[in-house]
């Protein structure tokens, strides 16, 4: 079969998806993928979160009718990771299952019943070990470490200082210290993920997976099925939903490549909700602790930020979000002096990644309520005692991050006027309150994931006769509205209209390399890489246009449909006449565009992580009533004004706004991945709960324009910063009206009862982790602080975080 495929049906409504197009390769997601002689993929998953295993018995599922293959860890044994500096993962579990759910053996079938049945016939004789819960457990290396090679159960310590910070503290005329419990919690992407594979006679292996990262996912096909780069396909097609999800590479994804191989024909796996779960790679659950040093008037002097991180069975992308815990609080504050001390633990539960936001809404959350605290005890409002820290644009942080544009000041201003946030707070009522927060957010990192000098995001722009336009590139659509953005961005230089415009993007035969939907990074790196290309295809037209009507380049537009000379419209081409001018002087049109960031990395080892060539900044203010007699929470209104550098399309700005808010009211209210005895109390949307339209409360959203001076047309991003902010505001809207204080999330009713019970009986109505930690960070990496410095140029040498 011909997988020429995974592109068309794009735009289509799915249910005009039909059989024929199913059937070629043509539906609009993997799960819709039916192809001819296609086999049915299960997975096999422990049923313990720590076990040796001692043999595993396939011999009575092969005997199923219809079963053609099955794999273990034998099968496919060589490592993977997301990182380069995590190489620990395997497609199954070989020595030992260090999670519940993971991965020990796969099947094929003719049929989904037989699959199912194979399953139940697998015989694994497991030796139960002792499980690692939860940081603590981690921490007092309760049981074997859970990998021989790691340092017991810690994955990674960090510990960084920019500036003279024991002096800073010395200069402070006030000091403040809290701790602070975020909640892990999974992505609940509506798709579940699926792959399917189909490898030839050719020798050729087609996936199409529901990848955000197909980049990274044909590398890691490469390398562990070992078979030239060149003779692997990856196709992502419409992906319904990701927030991070599908940032990682899974089992389902190598196992369906493998069974493909195996049996010479095409295989489907595809997770269900429950398995979704075991997948994860979603929230930390982190223990934060926060110190801070102020002025009478409320300016920092210096802050200390403590970080734990439970991190689950492997390490994904956990390093970087080790990182990214204490990176991106000075891109926000003008902290003078500033530490962050940071650890992961590896526990006995699924894996945890980067969720929407990556490893920055738990310490913004800890920060927003810690300085609410403080401008409580300082007499200073609390938008005051943001606006006397807030960072300027182009200018330095402490740890050596560039902000270039930079529009938190108007957002705090305008979002604090819509909301009326001075003359609520304090005045609502009983039960009723207002919460205010700010934070900032990368659009993109500025280095890849593994060490290269290539462009993060290329792109084509290809002209045909009739004045078509196809862009061709790697980035991945994950419902954001990416694909339409590119689209957007090559009619606007073109002088074309979008309706002429066709994006084929996410095939890595078809499509240049983009490393991924992930980051925020896709309008600003993909779209700049399109804006160069499209840009080089109008400057064909136009020189040859020139020569047609006897002018200078310099003097031609691209407009509505035309090309035209400046100071007078009416000497004209249309567009397409001015294309079939151009390819006949130079052949067919089409241009190549790349982007990659400038070296933006600071003077030190762990510099990797923070540095973007923009960041986006939000602010936001949520109203809430609360029950006094039942603990519920509801956000009434949330404010949330954003600096999206330029918006490209408003409506969808807005629409990326209200996800953002919507999330972090989830994250804030009720989402859990909560464990009992190592096992997931709730692995079903029945039991892990999702705000829905009854929740969501009534949005406004202010759009911040800045026109960042490198984005494309000025663009920053929207994708994850806006979620930010949402549950500190919250926290501190609850504590506006209810005079308790929550240093934990979910803010349940329980907790509110308890934090009010507390408060009834003299104790400060605080609900939230004790002491942190006691724990060994390692030896200091001492940096001067880089606030003195206000270049906004290239500064340093390159490193990586490991």
């Amino acid at each position: 079969m011909s997988p020429s495929a995974g592109l068309a049906v794009v735009g289509k409504p799915l249910a005009k998806v039909d059989a024929a197009a199913k059937a070629t390769g043509q539906a609009k997601y993997a799960d819709d993928l039916v192809l001819p002689g296609m086999l049915w993929g299960r997975i096999l998953r422990s049923v313990h979160p720590h076990a040796a295993i001692e043999s595993i018995d396939a011999s009575q599922a092969l005997a199923v009718p219809g079963v053609t293959a099955v794999l273990t860890g034998k099968d496919l044994p060589e490592k993977y990771g997301i990182l380069p500096v995590s190489q620990d993962e395997t497609a199954f579990a070989t020595d030992r299952a260090r999670y519940a759910g993971e991965a020990v053996a796969a099947v094929a079938a003719t049929s989904p019943e037989a699959a199912d049945e194979a399953l139940r016939r697998i015989r694994v004789v497991y030796r139960p070990l002792e499980k690692v819960t939860d940081i603590d457990d981690a921490l007092g290396m309760k049981g074997p470490a859970i990998h021989a090679e790691s340092d017991g159960n810690v994955q990674k310590r960090v510990n960084l200082e920019f500036g003279d910070v024991e002096r800073g503290f010395k200069e402070a005329d006030h000091i403040r210290e809290d701790d602070f419990f975020y909640a892990g919690s999974n992505h609940a992407a509506l798709e579940e993920h699926t792959a399917v594979a189909s490898y030839g006679t050719d020798g050729r292996l087609t996936v199409w997976s529901s990848t955000q990262v197909p980049h990274y996912l044909h590398r890691t096909l490469e390398r562990v099925l070992g078979l030239p780069a060149g003779r692997i396909r990856v196709i992502a097609p419409t992906i319904g939903g990701g927030f991070g999800a599908k940032t990682d590479i899974f089992s389902h994804e190598l196992a369906a490549g493998k069974l493909s191989m195996v049996t010479g024909r095409p295989v489907k796996i595809t997770c269900t909700r429950e398995e979704v779960f075991y997948l994860h790679r979603g929230r930390h659950p982190v223990r934060i602790h926060v110190r801070t040093g102020f002025k009478r008037n409320g300016k920092i002097t210096a802050m200390h930020l403590k970080a734990i991180l439970d991190g689950g069975a492997y390490g994904s992308y956990g390093v970087a979000t080790t990182y990214y815990v204490g990176a991106l609080i000075p891109a926000t504050y003008r902290i003078p002096s500033y530490k962050f001390e940071g650890a992961r633990v590896f526990t006995n539960k699924p894996p945890c990644g980067p969720k929407r936001g990556h490893g920055t809404p738990q310490p913004r959350f800890a920060v927003e309520c810690h300085l609410d605290k403080a401008a409580g005890e300082l007499g200073i409002d609390p938008v005051d005692l943001r606006l006397k820290n807030s960072v300027t644009p182009f200018s330095t942080t402490a740890n050596h991050l560039r902000i270039t544009s930079c529009g938190l000041e108007e957002c705090v201003e305008r979002v604090v006027k819509a909301s009326r946030f001075r003359e609520k707070r304090g005045r609502l009522g009983a039960g009723r309150g207002v919460g205010f927060a700010v934070s900032s957010y990368i659009s993109g990192a500025g280095l890849p994931i593994y060490w290269n000098d290539l462009p993060h995001s290329s792109a084509q722009v290809r002209l045909d006769r009739g004045g078509g336009v196809t862009v061709y590139c790697g980035a991945t659509d994950i419902g954001q509205g990416s694909t339409s953005t590119l689209a957007y961005l090559a009619a606007e230089t073109l002088g074309v209209s979008v309706s002429d415009v066709t994006v084929v993007t996410a095939d890595t035969d078809l499509t240049p390399v983009d490393l991924g939907s992930y980051s925020s990074r896709v309008t600003f790196m993909a779209g700049n890489a399109v804006l160069q290309a499209a840009t080089r295809a109008r400057d064909l037209v136009l020189r040859s246009a020139a020569k047609e009507l006897k002018v200078a380049p310099a003097g031609l537009v691209a407009r509505a449909g035309r090309v035209h000379c400046r100071g007078d419209p009416q000497k004209r081409l249309s567009w397409v006449q001015a294309v079939r001018g151009a390819e006949a002087r130079f052949g067919p049109i089409a241009a190549s565009g790349s982007y990659k960031p400038k070296d933006l990395a600071g003077p030190y080892k762990g510099s990797g992580v923070g540095p973007s060539p923009a960041y986006s900044f939000s602010a936001c203010v949520a109203e809430v009533s609360c029950d006094r007699e039942t603990g519920m929470v509801q956000v009434e209104k949330v404010w949330l004004a954003h600096d999206i550098g330029r918006a490209l399309n408003p409506l969808s700005v807005e629409g990326q706004i209200e996800g953002g808010v919507v999330m972090g009211l989830g994250e804030a209210l009720m989402e859990e991945q909560a464990f009992r005895n190592g096992f997931l109390k709730s692995p079903s949307l029945l039991w892990y709960k999702v705000p829905t339209v009854m929740e969501a409360p009534e949005i406004h959203s202010i759009l911040v324009e800045t026109v960042d001076p490198e984005g494309p047309l000025g663009a920053k991003e929207v994708g994850q910063g806006p979620l930010l902010p949402v549950a500190p505001a919250i926290a501190n809207a609850v504590h506006d009206a209810l005079g308790i204080r929550l240093d934990e999330v979910p803010i349940t009713p329980d907790k509110v009862l308890r934090a009010l019970k507390d408060m009834t009986s003299g104790g400060p109505g605080r609900v939230g982790p004790g002491r942190f930690p006691s724990f060994d960070f390692g030896e200091a990496t001492r940096v001067p602080s880089g606030m003195s410095r206000t270049s906004a140029g290239r500064r340093g040498s390159r490193r990586r975080a490991d």
